[in-house]
């Protein structure tokens, strides 16, 4: 399996023999409207994409968390082929298909597709009424013969949800969108660094990657605040914070 980060959530994943492109986000930096209200009143996205777009328009399959636009821009809809399939939320499907896209595929509790087994697990996209305003997201994980079990937890905090979603897939590798992102009021609807330490001390021998950083104006943990952080606690062997185009190999612990 390989993880490439290519800018905040967008990813591509190899996995069981297919590219899967996660959370599509592929507007050029500073052509869309910032979070108002925070520290940084940058255009997004903040950073450009690490490679020329064309590189990301021809994946197997689109793997969608949720239809925020940092996860699922106009630039995506508008480029990306309307016949590769969709797999999302249910609450996504109707809004997806208006844009065009005709092969999609809902993933009520689980699907499978091409050899691979695709769970929907659940989330909280930050605390209290803030988090319920923000509206349903979801995580997933993969699995297929020969690749370690893939967690990919969405815009969430650390919640039950993600406690159950370890507790029941067992992952060996996690992928967890963090930047601690915040509005003008309310605590972070993404992970913080607490949230991350909170992951990897309920499964200590799970790999954790984390992305989602860096990229948006309201995104206020940077790469190196959390570096310091995991270093401090003892996590830097388990945590990997990629850059942008960086890619990462895990093998099936079977193999190792």
């Amino acid at each position: 399996m390989q993880i490439r980060l290519i800018r905040h959530a967008t990813l591509q994943i190899r996995f069981a023999g297919k590219t899967l492109l996660v959370d599509p986000m592929l507007s050029p930096a500073s052509t869309m409207t910032p979070v108002p209200g925070v520290p940084d009143a940058r255009q997004n996205p903040v950073a450009d994409l690490p490679v020329p777009v064309e590189q990301l328009l021809q994946p197997d399959a689109v793997l969608l968390t949720h239809r925020h636009r940092d996860h699922w821009d106009a630039a995506a809809a508008e480029l990306l082929n309307k016949d590769i399939p969709v797999l999302c939320q249910p609450r996504d499907k109707a809004a997806i298909a208006e844009q065009g896209f005709r092969r999609l595929l809902p993933v009520r509790s689980s699907v499978e597709w091409a050899g691979i087994r695709i769970r929907r697990t659940g989330g909280r996209h930050g605390r209290g009424a803030l988090g319920r305003s923000l509206g349903p997201v979801s995580g997933f994980v993969l699995e297929a013969e020969g690749e370690p079990t893939l967690y990919i937890a969405g815009d969430t905090v650390w919640c039950a949800d993600v406690r159950k979603a370890l507790e029941r897939h067992q992952p060996h590798v996690a992928v967890l969108f963090a930047g601690a992102a915040r509005f003008a009021e309310g605590s972070p609807v993404t992970m913080a660094e607490r949230d991350i330490a909170e992951v990897c001390w309920a499964v200590p021998e799970m790999q954790v990657v984390v992305t989602h950083m860096e990229a948006w104006n309201h995104c206020r943990l940077t790469r190196q605040e959390l570096r310091q952080y995991v270093r401090g606690h003892g996590l830097a062997r388990q945590v990997a914070v990629p850059e942008d185009g960086e890619t990462l190999e895990f093998r099936d612990t079977a193999e190792a």
